[in-house]
């Protein structure tokens, strides 16, 4: 069985990604890792030549800044990635996501379990999304709690946006991937990085979406869905974590919008329920 890895970056270093910790936190379990590195304004290719490692394969690209439909440059750009995998499986990472090293055997494993299974086209984690501080993740229907993150090379698929991936049954239709739990986890910290490069983020990236930048103000959320992370970080990402005490306080005058009320009732639908209604890009078998 082989391995690929890919990610694509831009911008990494000025945007405050823990791009550099996200891919090492992997590069044990694979044996080639694909980067596609956009044209940057910041030392981001520097940075990950400077990794050093015989597995790592750097592509350098530049972006289509007239394409402003649905992020759908981001969806180029992971898939110019994923079309130079040569393993079985090839393994997405994005720069703000990081795996623990106890997991790495437990997630192989998977790998190696289901690689000749026909019926397994993709493999998903849980999601850990933390927010303000190392030691605060959102829980909500409204933040996925699941996503597939590794993909068979043999399978057909695409991502739209980046986000997610589609499998083309055909030319014209396109359907989720048929997937199976590792039984890990994906330590989500995009939204630990300080305003300041949340709203430059915004500034750099929302015109692929066709939209105008959107105003991060950390304090502006619901405190409902802010729990306590009481686990270890992995190690890799120790050192690069804000280092704050105590649960992030949002501000206690803030006034849920429509969608957060919304996602309020369904979070006691699922206590009713005993249910899980986040939005899922696969279907589990």
């Amino acid at each position: 069985m082989k391995i690929s890895a890919f990610t694509f970056i831009k911008n990494g270093e000025i945007l405050g990604y823990p791009f550099i910790q996200s891919i090492q936190s992997i590069l044990p379990i694979v044996d080639e890792f694909v980067i596609n590195v956009g044209q940057s304004e910041d030392d981001t290719l520097t940075l990950i030549q400077s990794i050093n490692n015989p597995k790592i394969r750097i592509i350098q690209s530049t972006w289509n800044d007239n394409m402003h439909d649905r992020g759908y440059v981001y969806g180029q750009q992971k898939m110019i990635a994923q079309f130079n995998c040569t393993g079985d499986w090839a393994f997405y990472i994005e720069g703000d996501e990081v795996y623990h090293e106890d997991d790495l055997d437990k997630i192989k494993a998977s790998m190696q379990m289901h690689v000749d299974n026909p019926n397994v086209e993709a493999l998903v984690f849980d999601f850990y999304h933390f927010y303000g501080n190392a030691n605060s993740y959102l829980d909500s229907p409204g933040w996925y709690r699941s996503e597939a993150r590794i993909i068979k090379n043999s399978v057909r698929s695409y991502a739209p946006d980046g986000l997610f991936w589609l499998v083309l049954e055909s030319n014209k239709k396109g359907r989720y991937p048929k997937a199976k739990h590792t039984g890990a986890r994906c330590y989500h910290y995009g939204w630990v990085r300080s305003e300041e490069q949340m709203n430059l983020k915004s500034e750099k990236v929302q015109k692929y979406w066709g939209g105008e930048p959107v105003r991060i103000d950390y304090s502006q959320m619901d405190q409902s869905i802010i729990k306590e992370f009481s686990d270890t970080h992995p190690k890799i990402v120790q050192d690069w974590l804000p280092k704050e005490k105590g649960v992030y306080q949002a501000n206690p005058n803030y006034q849920l919008t429509s969608k957060q009320k919304k996602h309020r009732l369904m979070i006691k639908l699922e206590k009713l329920l005993n249910v899980e209604l986040s939005k899922k890009h696969y279907k589990l078998i």
